[in-house]
């Protein structure tokens, strides 16, 4: 990285809060800081760079910006129709053949939960008219501790839950005042926590032990890293999921060089991949 101003900032985060924001592109961090100076009145970098010093509060508003999060329920829905009609059936049947009573999915940089709460829905709506005895459980990950705080809370505005039926907002929805609160029943089949996918010590996330995931959702995440860090980051994905497991990526995001061949894409009309061997 060229720019030794921005160095610098990277590096009092790391020291400061732990965050280490070195693999990601520097396009993408020069644009967000622009933001930050903008709003803290600094004409140059040098005089941001010195105002975080002068200010470590700013450093969580730096960090608020970085981890910059857009989700709602069931985004991209073709893609969670697809899951739910063509890949949970063969899962399901697949492990019922091998006497499989797991079903485990992981969705990494998770934002505010509706992801991983979009597909606590399709499997409880799937559970319940088939019969099958899985016991699920969804793993959901990311770094901004606050997005995570919200997510676990599962409270949401009318514009989170604008993709989701209005029979499923009935069922599982809660209406408090002006916020849509998702049922116990869903929040039970979801387990937030804090991991870094740029992490060099660890593979998976702690609460999944070993990985062993049938689904892993990564999607607009690849898009903020650098080269080298998709790669760390691409070959956690493939060992954390099973033999034949499912890998699902954001609609700009495909696998890169080193694991192409790793990775079949299911159709042509969402960015589904199944894992070989």
């Amino acid at each position: 990285m060229k720019n030794q101003p921005l160095t610098n900032i990277l590096n009092l985060l790391k020291k400061q809060r732990g965050f280490d924001f070195t693999g990601y592109r520097t396009s993408m961090l020069e644009r967000r800081i622009q933001k930050r100076l903008y709003s803290t009145k600094q004409k140059k970098i040098t005089d941001y760079l010195d105002f975080l010093i002068n200010h470590p509060n700013e450093l969580d508003n730096l960090i608020d910006i970085f981890t910059i999060n857009v989700s709602h329920f069931f985004r991209n829905p073709l893609t969670f129709e697809y899951i739910q009609k063509i890949i949970m059936p063969e899962l399901l049947i697949n492990k019922s053949k091998e006497n499989d009573k797991s079903l485990r999915i992981w969705s990494a940089g998770c934002s505010f939960g509706e992801e991983p709460y979009s597909m606590a829905i399709i499997i409880n709506e799937f559970l319940e008219k088939e019969e099958t005895r899985v016991l699920p459980r969804i793993i959901a990950t990311d770094i901004d501790k606050k997005a995570l705080k919200i997510a676990t809370a599962g409270s949401y505005t009318s514009k989170s839950i604008k993709n989701v039926k209005y029979g499923l907002v009935s069922k599982y929805f809660d209406k408090v005042d002006d916020k849509f609160v998702i049922s116990e029943k869903i929040k039970k089949l979801v387990q937030f926590s804090f991991f870094d996918l740029t992490d060099k010590n660890r593979e998976v996330p702690p609460e999944s032990i070993f990985g062993g995931f049938d689904i892993v959702f990564c999607r607009n995440v690849l898009i903020y890293f650098d080269l080298d860090y998709q790669k760390i980051v691409f070959n956690k994905l493939y060992k954390s999921l099973n033999k034949n497991g499912y890998l699902v990526l954001g609609e700009a995001e495909k696998p890169i060089e080193g694991f192409k061949h790793k990775f079949r894409r299911e159709n042509k009309c969402c960015k589904i991949y199944k894992k070989i061997g």
